[in-house]
């Protein structure tokens, strides 16, 4: 039977937080309630040509982002495939259209990672880490990732808390000659898969607007593939791993002039799929079954009060239920149930400060309360409070950009039953500056540092006799130095070129770890990891005849990771699992009036699936290409576009994770509509 308890604090115990949430809900909500009586000044004669791109080139960390135009250029359909593009990165995927896919930057895993959308954190406090498969490129303005503390100060403090940031943004409306814009596509490819959706936004007088966005996915991901044991080779087919979800997105913008901004989102997401498991001695057929239900609502709230005080306050619920099931005639009723239930209430208030030219402040505090209900045996049903407070200093002119930031944690937790973990208090200091060299040429030194941790998740403290409530959280401190440079050259009609280049350092201390003790394993306190590597970016647009154009994009990554848990060990300096020491992407893309292509390559070098580098453990580099061609026709205020795609034309058998393999050729094509 499950238990759908819900665990409370002790209200007196936690009523100044409470209080501070509650005062944080409200005044979102109040400033929601008012009229738009005010008067306002409507602007004539402006035109708006393109959307304000940030500026990545001169931030103290490395920053990398790819746009609306860009995604579209490169023909790029998946979130993960877009991520892949970014140097530093790696993505973890599982295999097939619905398998789990996280992404972990510059080794430090997946738990140092944090995912916004539209500026609000998503957070999983069981596992510690967010699959990206749950959200859709579709929709989506632009993805940047940030390593280090970004540049950009007027942020949540919990942006503050992560060693890296990956940054969602869906698309706001825009409206030109119609009130309204509907845009329908359906895609379809190998392995069963289909894939309708639908927007469609609309103006709601002069100061309101909505946009509504659903998606449907089935696949049934038999893919084919290669299996090898010894000397004997096999054709094999994946199985268990079909797919079918549902993803519905409503928001509602305002903007009230003087009175500020209000961005609402709710968000739904729900899918049944099978999980295929690892393929081990022919052992490829498995039958547990996953639902995943989540669904949040929150609120942005934007005020600027003169020329020098802004404020923004944000507030969210978010419920993700997950319901897994194994069938074995080895449990009692032929199949083994469990149900985790996760909630979270997150309030957030910042404030931005500009005494003088050039010169900004920022202070923000976010408070969140998490629990997690499970039906598995001897359930803690843990309850965690956070607070976090975060202080930043920021210069600016056209040379200089400086940038420090101190941010202050505070956790308490309580559990249902045992014995609940200690409070956790903890300064995070961060300092980052970007310096342009020459007057005359756009070079840029930039050096950053950060000290940072990541809280042991629910799992790792409370998780069924390997759950170690003693444990301190997992530290990471950042170094980073790097150059970038761009500009142009007419005479070679290079309209664009962008180089950076960063070398950084990484220690990672009390790393969180899985030991045997005895007869079972303890998570545990004991691993230290020294992480070495260089980020490079390239970046080129040539302009051609005939109003063709030619668009080069390249990243690569050296990474020396090494355990340096114990001297003398058999894994000390031995690279660490899932590490590549090479990784590289390269994207070509040509634009011309008949039909666009581009091409897309991964390369992948060796990595280990054990922390002992032996050959027995050794996962062999791969090299993965994409074809993909699309066209548009306009019709009026209407447009079409087509595209098709072959994804891994080599049909290259390869594992991300060992074990798990990859799809091989497969086709997909697209057709979407605007109206």
């Amino acid at each position: 039977m499950i238990d759908n308890r819900i665990c409370m604090p002790d209200l007196l115990f936690y009523k100044k937080e409470l209080w501070l949430l509650v005062c944080l809900f409200s005044s979102v909500y109040s400033v929601a309630q008012q009229t738009d009586s005010i008067t306002y000044r409507e602007l004539s004669n402006v035109e708006v040509v393109e959307k304000a791109r940030p500026s990545v080139m001169r931030e103290g960390v490395p920053v990398q982002l790819l746009n609306r135009e860009g995604i579209q250029r490169l023909g790029l359909q998946d979130l993960s495939e877009a991520i892949k593009r970014f140097s530093g990165v790696t993505v973890k995927d599982y295999g097939g259209i619905g398998g789990l896919k996280t992404v972990s930057v510059r080794s430090l895993g997946a738990q140092h990672t944090a995912v916004s959308y539209d500026g609000v954190t998503i957070t999983d406090t069981q596992s510690g880490q967010v699959d990206i498969s749950r959200f859709t490129l579709d929709n989506v303005e632009s993805v940047s990732l940030s390593i280090g503390q970004a540049g950009n100060i007027f942020q949540t403090a919990r942006m503050y808390a992560s060693a890296g940031a990956l940054s969602i943004t869906t698309q706001t409306p825009q409206f030109e000659k119609k009130e309204y814009s509907l845009e329908g596509q359906v895609k379809a490819g190998s392995f069963g898969m289909f894939n309708p959706s639908l927007r469609y936004e609309q103006k709601l007088g002069k100061r309101y607007a909505a946009s509504f966005h659903a998606d449907w996915l089935r696949a049934d991901g038999q893919y084919p593939y290669t299996f090898t044991n010894g000397d004997i080779v096999t054709k094999e087919k994946r199985k268990n791993s079909d797919i079918k979800s549902l993803r519905t997105e409503l928001n509602l913008f305002t903007d009230w002039d003087k009175q500020g901004t209000l961005r609402l989102k709710g968000y739904w997401f729900d899918s049944h799929r099978g999980l295929p498991g690892s393929v081990i001695l022919y052992n490829d057929y498995h039958k547990e079954r996953l639902r995943n239900r989540n669904g949040f609502v929150q609120g942005v709230y934007e005020n600027r009060f003169g020329e020098r005080l802004t404020l923004r306050t944000q507030g969210k619920f978010d419920y993700s239920r997950t319901h897994y099931r194994d069938f074995h005639s080895k449990y009692p009723g032929g199949q083994q149930t469990d149900v985790y239930t996760q909630r979270e209430y997150y309030a957030s208030a910042a404030l931005l400060y500009a005494p003088i030219q050039n010169l900004y402040f920022s202070l923000a505090e976010d408070v969140f309360f998490n629990t997690l209900d499970a039906t598995t045996p001897r359930c803690a049903f843990p309850e965690r409070l956070t607070s976090l407070t975060a202080l930043a200093a920021q210069y600016k002119n056209n040379r200089l950009t400086a940038t420090a930031s101190l941010l202050g944690t505070f956790i308490t937790e309580e559990v249902e039953t045992g014995k609940a973990a200690g409070n956790r208090k903890r300064l995070s200091p961060a300092v980052s500056v970007s310096y342009r060299l020459l007057r005359e040429y756009n070079l840029r030194l930039r050096v950053s540092y950060k000290d940072i941790f990541r809280v042991p998740t629910f799992n790792d403290l409370y998780y069924d006799r390997i759950g170690n409530k003693d444990l301190d959280p997992e530290k990471a401190t950042q170094y980073n130095v790097g150059f970038t440079w761009n500009g142009t050259f007419d005479k070679v009609k290079l309209d664009y070129l962008s180089l950076t280049v960063d070398g950084y350092y990484n220690r990672v201390d009390d790393k969180i770890v899985a030991l045997p003790t005895m007869f079972i394993w303890k998570m545990m306190n004991m691993g230290k990891v020294d992480i070495k590597g260089i980020d490079a970016n390239l970046s080129a647009r040539f302009a051609l005849p005939s109003g063709m154009s030619l668009q080069l994009d390249g990243s690569y990554t050296w990474q020396d990771a090494v355990d340096k848990t114990e001297k003398g060990s058999k894994i000390y300096g031995h690279q660490i699992p899932y590490t590549p020491v090479h990784t590289g992407t390269v994207a070509v893309s040509w634009e011309n009036p008949w039909i666009n292509v581009s091409w897309l390559l991964t390369a992948v070098g060796n990595r280990y699936s054990l922390p002992q580098n032996l050959e027995a453990n050794l996962i062999g580099g791969y090299a993965e290409q994409q074809l993909s061609f699309n066209r548009t026709f306009a019709f009026g205020q209407s447009s079409l576009r087509l595209q098709a795609e072959i994804v891994n034309p080599g049909d290259v058998t390869y594992d991300v994770i060992r074990y798990y393999p990859m799809p091989g050729r497969s086709f997909r094509g697209s057709v979407k509509y605007i109206f």
